[in-house]
């Protein structure tokens, strides 16, 4: 467009004034420049309602949020910088990452997956990630001396955040690891790996793959799965959800919380708002 032309010369000076790099530069005028096409006018001409429309338009052509969030960038910048129009910046809204539930085994799956493990090392180990909602980086760095049957702990070193924290340890969770060590012997590392060190974790979600494949689960489960189940599993059973956070080394509320929205306990033991009122019969045909 010959029109774009004066336009794209100073939108590209600008980008190279605040050192853009070439390949966003690209993507900013590739922007820029089928928002301008879609109206088939000057961008310059063109204002807020413009942009949401075509916000709306790339939505429902089912792009996906990164790439839709690098037009809104580019946008944001033709606007500010290169037109010098601070208000409206502000108000062109970025895409907020889609939020997906977590995949939850049922109670059943999981006993059918743990079953399905072939390896005693691996099937404790990821049996311990569901007794304990440990993640995978959690079960590996497991020693021997964290596991406290004196008093029902298992101590968790360095999760995530560099926090150290105490899970229980299950009744049965500490015959079946009594079981293991009297098999295995481990000396260190409760689930070691080769040469001294601690299991790898791909070993152990590669464990997952071969377990759904022979139980026939056609869920994708990942050790995280069994930490998701863990968290599921104890609200349904009544947990207070200030305690699953403490248990899963959550530092916000918030983490812990999403957890109520695929317990399918919780949701069916919801009342209805319809269930307080008093309705009359079927309505005639």
């Amino acid at each position: 467009m010959a029109e774009m032309s004066p336009l794209r010369r100073r939108m590209i000076e600008d980008m190279t004034i605040r050192n853009l790099s070439p390949a966003t530069q690209r993507t900013y005028i590739q922007a820029v420049s089928k928002f301008s096409r879609f109206f088939g006018r000057s961008p310059d001409r063109l204002g807020l309602e413009d942009v949401r429309t075509f916000q709306v338009h790339l939505a429902s052509r089912g792009i996906s949020w990164a790439s839709l969030n690098q037009t809104v960038a580019a946008l944001r910048f033709f606007y500010r910088v290169t037109l010098g129009q601070a208000e409206i910046p502000e108000l062109i809204a970025y895409a907020r990452k889609p939020r997906r539930l977590p995949v939850v085994l049922s109670a059943d799956e999981v006993i059918r997956f743990l079953a399905a493990v072939p390896s005693l090392r691996n099937r404790t180990a990821l049996t311990t990630a569901y007794a304990g909602g440990l993640r995978v980086s959690e079960v590996v760095g497991l020693k021997v001396a964290d596991i406290d049957s004196g008093r029902m702990l298992i101590r968790v070193e360095q999760g995530k955040g560099g926090k150290d924290r105490n899970v229980m340890l299950s009744v049965q969770l500490l015959g079946i690891l009594r079981d293991y060590w009297r098999l295995a012997k481990p000396r260190h590392w409760l689930f070691p790996g080769r040469e001294g060190r601690p299991i790898e974790t791909n070993v152990l979600h590669g464990a997952c793959q071969v377990a759904c494949a022979i139980a026939g689960i056609d869920k994708r489960v990942t050790v995280h799965t069994l930490r998701h189940s863990f968290a599921t599993h104890l609200l349904e059973a009544g947990t207070d959800i200030r305690i699953i956070q403490v248990l899963l080394g959550h530092s916000n509320l918030l983490t812990t919380a999403r957890y109520t929205q695929v317990s399918s306990r919780t949701i069916a033991g919801t009342t209805s708002p319809l269930d307080h009122l008093v309705l009359a019969g079927v309505p005639p045909a």
